[in-house]
């Protein structure tokens, strides 16, 4: 893969984005806000949508087909922002067509899509990372580097919790299957993600779920194990809203993250016989900036997958999801019948 800097090093990083809803909207805010950036194309499944996405932002080039925008030599990456259920089409074009890709998280349905992504990126040497922007999080980052150098000894338990009560009514997105609906792969990634972060795959998964009439989960609990005698109790739901906090318990002191663990601007750090300890970070707690900084870092590097965002680490997260979904009894259209599905609420584990 061509580095830009080989291109031209001082030309600021040419986005294109596909889909033009409301995260696909706050991305690109904060793209805009970035002096290394510009978005200098977007596409959508409509010339119309495109066009007023467009309109809205400043944007050159609006497309009303995704292949439009996969064959746009001044596109060096772009941003993938559809349903969970398009993910695999839309990236799998992108970079079939050399296309640098940022997918949305959840990466993809499941964890074969996930693999034939990562299979296409490798195989035409084009980077590609999942848009996990907790893990890009300058605290997160910290959090990790304190607990690899045994600030809290042993990992023995993490917790971490996401739900909302949205009242989302049977049409939205997040009730159809179709479109990868349940709280799982929109909300349970993030407590998945952030566990496997500090502990990689589990051995063991055992989950319980309520599901919709539509079959997609509403409430989902999941307790994960490690051969090394860790566990990590997690929870999502779009029924009804959690605390959204997580904690990381070890032999020597714990680690705890207040509402928002996914996106912190602090978190406290507490040693057996120490004071405990706070750690901050000043701006926009929201902000996409970070991950959009480590994309552009490794273009400008020549690197095809972020060291912060590995690609087997998205590969583990999505094999997790799965082994959830089996256990719980959530298949969506398509899938093989050997696959989610065959053991509805049993807990058992893998």
């Amino acid at each position: 893969m061509l580095s830009v800097d080989e291109k031209d090093p001082d030309r600021p990083i040419r986005w294109g984005v596909l889909a033009t809803g409301g995260i696909a909207a706050a991305v690109t805010a904060d793209l805009l806000r970035m002096p290394d950036a510009e978005v200098v194309a977007v596409a959508s499944r409509t010339t119309a949508a495109a066009e007023n996405f467009a309109d809205r932002f400043g944007i050159g080039r609006a497309y009303g087909d995704w292949a439009a925008l996969a064959a746009d030599d001044e596109v060096d990456v772009v941003y993938v922002a559809t349903p969970h259920s398009a993910h695999r089409a839309a990236a799998g074009l992108l970079l079939e067509a050399g296309r640098a890709v940022l997918c949305e998280k959840a990466f993809t349905l499941n964890a074969a899509q996930a693999a034939e992504l990562v299979a296409i990126a490798r195989r035409r040497e084009v980077f590609l990372m999942e848009a996990m922007w907790m893990y890009c999080n300058p605290l997160i980052r910290r959090m990790t580097a304190l607990v690899a150098d045994g600030a809290i000894g042993a990992i023995r338990t993490v917790h971490a919790d996401f739900g909302l009560s949205g009242g989302f009514p049977p049409e939205h997105r997040l009730r159809d299957p179709a479109l990868g609906g349940g709280a799982l792969l929109d909300l349970g990634v993030y407590p998945v993600s952030f566990a496997q972060l500090l502990l990689g795959e589990p051995d063991h998964v055992q989950a319980r779920g309520t599901l919709s009439p539509e079959g997609v989960d509403l409430n989902t609990g999941m307790l994960l194990g490690w051969d090394s005698g860790a566990s990590a109790l997690l929870s999502c739901s779009i029924v009804a809203e959690s605390p959204m906090t997580a904690s990381v318990s070890g032999t020597a002191g714990r680690i705890e993250f207040d509402r928002g663990f996914f996106y912190p601007d602090r978190f406290v750090l507490r040693r057996d016989g120490r004071e405990p300890e706070e750690f901050v970070i000043e701006g926009d707690r929201a902000s996409y900036r970070h991950e959009a900084a480590e994309v552009t870092r490794c273009l400008r590097a020549g690197e095809t997958q972020s060291p912060l965002v590995p690609l087997e680490g998205s590969l583990a997260v999505m094999r997790t999801l799965d082994a959830v979904r089996e256990r719980i009894g959530v298949r969506y259209p398509g899938e093989a019948s050997a696959g989610a599905g065959s053991g509805a609420g049993t807990g058992t584990e893998v």
